[in-house]
């Protein structure tokens, strides 16, 4: 027997309402971040109603343990692709190759990631994907300390590359899918993780490279140059014992978003109500007024007449994935930028991060205090400054009239123009000094903060990590670009930074094009 379509008013009812509660004073009224113009008005009212209850729920233990085990992803995301720059000098030292093939190999591995992860996790749920990324980055980076050779090393590096690639784009959505929209800063706060994550690696390779590294090419052999080897070691078993407390201590709920777009209701209500008992708090929400929305007209999953109800249930519906976000002219042109920022910005990031300590090495040669203790002192200084900036983008994003793209398009223009100031340095001292500014605003923690965050956010959940697959995707085909650029480039120069900071200052133009600004709206 065939259920009771209901009225068109129920639906409409819920497409109004408020997707969290409170007006906040900084960002005014909640209002959706699509106002009402979504291309699925049923996946919209079921969002809003699914928001609300989150929002009722409020910002609990559970939330906060989830800032901090998805924070193991940022860090790892910051780390690992840097190892590629640490303990680049020691390793062409010994094995005697082109350095850039070494970064070559890490973001041909962390392309791969952020594809398949990316579309995995909207394809058969956020869990699987969130709970094995950090895992095959421990295994490989350890196993990578063992290198023989540099065709070992690269090739391991890559595999590396691949697990770490996968945990911005899922740990993103993972966490704005629980965060109610009150709180949706705390998204670029997240980015403070990304600054630990380098500084942590910095420490750490500050004594073990300094100390335990040939200083030259000449006779350099494995028992005199075991200090990056040491590092992947460290490094490695760092991130398999932060993959235990993801794994171990930390039960992941999967996201009520997801089921519900893959016409799984009940279970969307089951993990609400999980929830809800583990904050300590109640909900009423009900399967019926979750399943109402999708019942107007006899209409089942998102309201498309024929669809079948699981979206998502194999590799066929990528396609489908990707589509949806290109569903409206205005959808089309929003993730096209969104795009178009994130290759150029990885492209700028890479070029610059994976070589700063050689040219760092390299410029300090020409002003007399190359050492490599000079060296990854400087590098550690730089990853303490990009600290406190991602509490200052947390803050920015919330201002009137700056918001995330304003906040953005200035940390870009900024980094940029610290990097080509960085020319002008005449001793290493200033090229430090200029390094710092550049280390305030760039990917370590200001701009990469703001970029991850309006990105997961302007996607809808039910598409997020397709989304954040073709932003990553993007990064990681310019970032494979970055060390053919170097092939070619003498890295002993400024071209790399005057290339970088060009970009930057593009990247920075084209974020003020985007027609959505998340700013005082939640995301759906």
């Amino acid at each position: 027997m065939s259920e009771t379509p209901v009225k068109d008013d129920a639906v409409v009812q819920h497409l109004h309402v408020h997707p969290y509660g409170r007006t906040n004073s900084i960002t005014g009224p909640p209002l959706d971040l699509y106002e009402n113009g979504y291309v699925d008005p049923i996946y919209q009212a079921k969002a809003h109603i699914l928001n609300r209850s989150i929002q009722e729920i409020g910002m609990g233990k559970y939330q906060w343990g989830l800032f901090v085990v998805a924070g193991f992803g940022w860090f790892a995301d910051s780390a690992w692709p840097s190892m590629s720059g640490l303990i680049l000098a020691p390793v062409v030292n010994e094995f005697q190759f082109n350095g850039p093939f070494l970064s070559l190999a890490s973001n041909i591995g962390l392309f791969f990631g952020g594809l398949i992860w990316g579309l995995g996790c909207d394809i058969w749920g956020r869990r699987w994907s969130f709970n094995l990324t950090l895992l095959i980055a421990g295994v490989f980076g350890v196993v990578a300390g063992a290198s023989s050779n540099f065709v070992n090393l690269a090739i391991l590096m890559s595999f590396v590359g691949f697990g770490v690639g996968g945990n911005m784009p899922v740990d993103a959505a993972v966490f704005l899918d629980f965060v109610p929209g009150s709180h949706q800063y705390l998204l670029t706060i997240l980015s403070i993780w990304w600054c630990l994550g380098q500084l942590l690696a910095s420490l750490i390779a500050w004594p073990l490279i300094a100390d335990y590294s040939c200083s030259s090419s000449t006779g350099c052999d494995r028992s005199d140059n075991m200090g990056w080897r040491y590092l992947l070691f460290v490094l490695g078993g760092l991130t398999l014992f932060l993959w235990g407390i993801r794994f171990f201590m930390f039960s992941l709920l999967e996201s009520p978003r997801f089921l519900s777009g893959i016409g799984k209701d009940t279970s969307a209500v089951d993990v609400i109500h999980k929830l809800a008992e583990y904050n300590g708090k109640l909900c009423s929400l009900t399967v019926e007024e979750l399943e109402a929305p999708g019942k107007i007209h006899g209409r089942e999953v998102l309201g498309s007449p024929g669809r079948r109800r699981v979206l998502s249930e194999g590799s066929g519906f990528a396609i489908d994935h990707i589509r949806a976000l290109f569903a409206t002219p205005k959808m089309a042109w929003s993730t096209s930028l969104l795009i178009t920022v994130w290759g150029v910005i990885g492209l700028a990031s890479t070029l610059y991060n994976n070589f700063l300590p050689y040219i760092l090495t390299t410029r300090g040669v020409t002003f007399g205090d190359g050492s490599l203790y000079v060296t990854y002192r400087n590098q550690v200084i730089l990853s303490m400054v990009g600290i406190p900036a991602a509490l200052f983008a947390g803050w920015a994003v919330e201002v009137p009239y700056v918001g995330r793209k304003g906040t953005l398009a200035i940390a870009a223009g900024l980094t940029g123009t610290f990097l080509l100031a960085s020319t002008t340095s005449r001793t290493s001292n200033e090229l430090l000094g200029w390094n710092c500014g550049y280390a305030l605003f760039s990917n370590v923690s200001y701009m990469y903060g703001v970029l991850y965050a309006i990105s997961s956010e302007i996607f809808p959940a039910v598409h997020r990590g397709t989304g954040n697959c073709l932003t990553s995707t993007a990064k990681g085909v310019f970032g494979v670009m970055a060390p053919v650029i170097a092939l070619y480039a003498n890295l002993s120069t400024a071209v790399p930074v005057y290339v970088a900071g060009s970009l930057l200052l593009f990247a920075g133009f084209v974020v003020l094009l985007l027609p959505y600004e998340p700013r005082g709206k939640v995301s759906i």
